[in-house]
């Protein structure tokens, strides 16, 4: 049986009591405050939920006590359900239902929350501080969910053992430890909390919190990172976009030692501006998923010229990969198709939905793991390399060519005007589909239509080249984890 998470957590609060483990606005709050903060809640989440073989759900946005409410549903050996607080009721309500979920709790009375917990109440006995419950390496705890661009989202149960084994790789990789100041910009249902908020209590860092309201906002994401000497960085590359933006005419930040790359691939125009805004960092290409965790990471060569898309690198240690060709069996050598993967931190199958099309075992019927199918298209190079090209979900039929409508967005992200860019494919009867790209100019009426027409069409096939592009004015709408949200784009055409 491994230490857990929440063991980590309780032996950093005993060992460093007074030393700060979340900064939330002007609040600093210590191991020893937030340590007892998740004992309260340990025991309201006990009382509410009596059999520990029954789920629980949560609702939760992000602040010091929901993050003290997560610790001690942890603490008390149960296995819970973590979405996204920005669904809507009726699907949320589903989830909780297929999660099994005997109770829903978050801070306070709403919808669908059966109970509030209040971490600052003290009932009788929570002084005492029991240790936290003790659980298998294989006992479920985070049931996390995939981004549902599809329909309902899918319920990733993720075991203790997977979260342990990936946050003691997260933390000698990317030197998490005590006095390490985190930055957490990703919201709290997002596996990329796993690194930046759970790996850094487990091993006695500081995460500083961002909040959600104002995670738009240049200026002020540029303080925290400059206020808190935050060291280490990870995001999607809105974050860093922003932070660009924030730094263009004042000084560069000096004390992140790691920037992280993840959830989308970066920008030609993002990564030209960071060399000036972290002249210090390390920077890297964090490649994975919600259902694997981070199986690939590429360290960018700071030394040498940097162009988009970055490589998705090396695999992990103990990380099995392959692609498969156009006749579903394992490439031997180079070439292009699907990459599948199996990590030591990967779910073993959704929880509420059949597994077989995205887990399964070797193409060719080689025994002993199983593959998750990412859905992403890859391309292995002569020199064994790795890039991704994009998602097949985003693969789609124009006038009988194959057009990855990701590959369309990020041409015209490298135009030097384009400060955002979606491409999204509507059906036609002739063609299968056409093109339609919305973007956002770093300045107003700084090139025409018909010259980002022509830029793409000295890029790409004919076929790839949007049938209309549209130039807004306004940030073009995003999800709850920051990535460009395809989907409202789409809807809204089509309405």
């Amino acid at each position: 049986m491994s230490r857990s998470l929440a063991t980590a957590f309780a032996e950093c609060a005993a060992a460093r009591p007074s030393a700060p483990a979340l900064v939330w606005e002007d609040r600093a709050v210590s191991y020893g405050e937030l340590h007892a903060m998740a004992c309260r809640a340990r025991a309201q989440v006990e009382a509410a939920a009596p059999d520990p073989c029954r789920p629980v759900g949560l609702r939760v946005r992000k602040s010091p006590e929901e993050v003290a409410l997560v610790l001690g549903t942890l603490m008390a050996g149960r296995r819970f359900l973590l979405p996204s607080h920005e669904l809507p009721d009726t699907p949320l309500k589903e989830l909780y239902q297929q999660a099994g979920c005997a109770v829903v709790l978050g801070l306070t009375d709403g919808p669908l929350v059966d109970r509030a917990v209040d971490p600052a109440a003290v009932p009788g006995g929570c002084e005492e501080h029991p240790p936290p419950v003790p659980v298998d390496d294989d006992a479920v705890g985070f049931m996390l969910t995939t981004s549902g661009s599809t329909g309902l989202p899918k319920i990733v149960p993720l075991t203790s053992g997977a979260v342990t084994r990936f946050a003691r790789w997260a933390s000698q990789t990317f030197a998490i430890t005590a006095g390490t100041t985190v930055l957490n910009y990703a919201p709290l249902n997002f596996d990329l909390c796993l690194l930046d908020v759970w790996t850094t209590l487990a091993y006695g860092g500081t995460v500083v919190l961002a909040d959600p309201d104002r995670s738009a906002v240049p200026g002020y994401l540029r303080d925290l990172v400059a206020d808190h000497r935050v060291s280490v960085i990870q995001g999607v590359p809105l974050l860093f976009q922003l932070l660009v933006e924030a730094t263009a005419a004042g000084q560069p930040l000096e004390a992140p030692e790691r920037i992280i790359f993840a959830g989308d691939s970066m920008p030609a125009r993002v990564l030209a501006g960071l060399s000036t805004v972290f002249p210090q960092a390390r920077w890297y290409n964090n490649y994975g998923c919600t259902e694997t965790n981070n199986s690939f990471l590429h360290e960018v060569d700071r030394t040498r010229p940097v162009s988009a898309p970055l490589p998705i690198g090396r695999p992990l240690p103990g990380v099995s990969w392959l692609i498969t060709g156009e006749d579903g069996r394992a490439l031997a050598g180079p070439g292009q198709g699907e990459l599948l993967v199996n990590t030591p931190f990967q779910s073993s199958g959704y929880a509420n939905v059949p597994s077989g099309e995205k887990f399964g075992t070797h193409p060719d019927g080689v025994p002993g793991l199983v593959y998750y199918r990412s859905g992403d298209i890859a391309t292995r190079h002569d020199d064994g390399s790795l890039s991704v090209l994009g998602r097949t979900d985003f693969l789609v039929k124009v006038r009988g060519f194959q057009v990855s409508t990701q590959s369309v967005e990020s041409i015209l992200l490298e135009h030097p005007a384009v400060v955002e860019a979606a491409v999204v494919a509507l059906p036609d009867p002739s063609a299968g589909h056409r093109l339609h790209a919305r973007i956002r100019l770093a300045e107003t009426g700084s090139v025409g239509v018909l010259a980002l027409r022509q830029y793409c069409a000295e890029r790409t096939v004919r076929a790839a080249v949007p049938g209309v592009i549209e130039t807004v004015d306004v940030p073009l709408p995003r999800t709850s984890t920051g990535k460009v949200d395809r989907n409202r784009i789409r809807d809204s055409l089509l309405a």
